[in-house]
């Protein structure tokens, strides 16, 4: 006795005993095809009459346990090939060689370019050693200003007199060259980092060098120049916000220093022993703001020397939405990008 699975169509022999599940898919089983045990021996079943219908013959009434399934037309296709054995597998004795190039853009690691003017090395030790200069010329003055008022009571040693004399003359001489020096080498310093800045954003420096030199250089056309190219190079490199105070404060206290000098200067060629102390403070004074003048410009070159032209400045992060500080239980706040 054989029975058809409904959902698979497997065909069970089933023998005598009638089953209802299929064993493979757990489906309902059909109605069995043989007959039942003993049906050959009762009588047969009288077949109800067929009626024609009115549109055609009747079509073929099928057996129970059987199904109409559709048949792809024409000849069945080819058999499905087995796959392939793939084999042990490979063992190599080296490394191979073989297998996709991949080329890697070691942006970070490359070597920049060789940028040109003084090394940042010697722009510090150079600053380093006009404010060493400075602060002992203010000194000497002030030492020399403490023997003017002992001078007025008690007669100094013509050696001591002489040596505070000539000392402090020698050590101006020494800061004049040396405060010049620095100048020069910062405007070098500022020419080079100007065009490493601008070439690295595929631009040229609009200002020539000779007009940056001369800008930096020239005695109170400085004043007024030498922060204005500051002040576009850090707009440049995105540094604005971070070095527009030490600028400006520079630039204060650089103007600050030029008109005590030059009125130390002016006041330099008196006679009287009044007039000498005047200017003894006076020279004082111009060397403490040159000083600090140059403590200011050291913190403005370390500002664009803490990090190298190449560098971005701004790094984006991930963040919370601003608005959103509460957020809902169970739910995930949405990430916004921002720079810092």
């Amino acid at each position: 006795m054989i029975q058809v699975c409904s959902q698979c169509g497997t065909r069970w022999n089933v023998r005598d005993r009638r089953r209802v599940w299929c064993p493979r898919c757990n489906g309902t089983l059909l109605a069995p095809a043989g007959p039942e045990s003993g049906a050959e021996w009762s009588a047969p079943a009288m077949a109800a009459p067929v009626r024609p219908s009115a549109r055609g013959a009747t079509p073929q009434r099928l057996p129970a346990g059987f199904r109409w399934i559709a048949v792809r037309p024409g000849t069945p296709p080819p058999p499905r090939r087995g796959r392939r054995p793939l084999g042990p597998t490979p063992r190599y004795s080296v490394i191979p060689r073989w297998g996709l190039t991949e080329h890697f853009e070691h942006v970070d690691q490359q070597e920049s370019a060789p940028r040109g003017g003084p090394s940042p090395a010697r722009v510090r030790n150079l600053l380093v050693a006009t404010m060493i200069v400075l602060g002992a010329a203010a000194l000497i003055h002030l030492v020399r200003y403490a023997l003017l008022i002992i001078n007025r009571s008690t007669l100094l040693n013509p050696w001591i007199a002489g040596s505070a004399t000539w000392v402090g003359v020698g050590i101006s001489v020494i800061a004049m060259f040396m405060v010049v020096g620095s100048a020069v080498v910062l405007a070098d310093w500022l020419v080079a980092r100007r065009a490493a800045a601008f070439a690295h954003r595929g631009h040229e420096d609009p200002r020539a060098g000779w007009a940056l030199r001369a800008g930096c250089l020239v005695p109170f056309a400085n004043l007024a120049w030498a922060p204005v190219f500051v002040l576009e190079l850090a707009g440049v490199e995105e540094r604005l916000t971070w070095l527009r105070r030490p600028v400006v404060v520079w630039w204060l206290v650089w103007l600050a220093s030029y008109a005590v000098s030059i009125w130390s200067i002016a006041t330099s060629f008196t006679q009287d022993v009044q007039g000498i102390a005047d200017n003894t403070v006076t020279t004082t004074v111009a060397y403490l703001l040159a000083l600090a003048a140059m403590l200011l410009a050291y913190k403005v070159f370390e500002g664009f020397e803490r990090q190298p032209v190449e560098r971005p400045t701004k790094r984006w992060v991930v963040v919370s939405e601003p608005g959103t500080a509460t957020e809902v239980e169970g739910s995930a706040p949405s990430p916004a990008t921002a720079a810092v």
